[in-house]
């Protein structure tokens, strides 16, 4: 089994006008989804991402979001095990905030690259 990101996106703006309830019956609904993605052995970990956050790059910290000129922004993450991309993929599909057509996930495969703690200082080929 290989290990996959599924990054959720949904239209923020939207989220940004639902109530609370709102937003915990969609974490409800994804919550049972998640219940037989561990029942069959998939999800490995995952969460819900609050709406507010930074983004940062080499000029500036723009403090209103990574989300500010986008109208999709990822709204949560999992990380699962999968076969393979397809199967990942296939996984991704059963969600159903996807099928209901209110959000997207992307499926990313995770390198397994080893934590570079356990690496050490010596010099090394990426990934070895």
């Amino acid at each position: 089994m290989e290990k996959f990101l599924l990054l959720i996106r949904q239209d923020l703006k939207e989220l940004r006008k639902w109530n609370e309830e709102e937003r915990y019956d969609e974490i409800r609904e994804i919550d049972n989804w998640v219940k037989s993605l561990v029942q069959n052995g998939n999800y490995v970990s995952g969460d819900v991402l609050e709406i507010k956050g930074a983004y940062v790059d080499i000029d500036h910290v723009l403090s209103d979001g990574p989300f500010i000129e986008a109208k999709e922004g990822i709204s949560g993450i999992m990380i699962i095990d999968a076969r393979d991309l397809q199967d990942a993929a296939s996984i991704a599909e059963t969600c159903p905030m996807v099928k209901a057509g209110e959000m997207a996930i992307e499926v990313r495969p995770l390198m397994g690259v080893k934590d570079i703690r356990e690496l050490g200082d010596k010099p090394r080929a990426t990934g070895n």
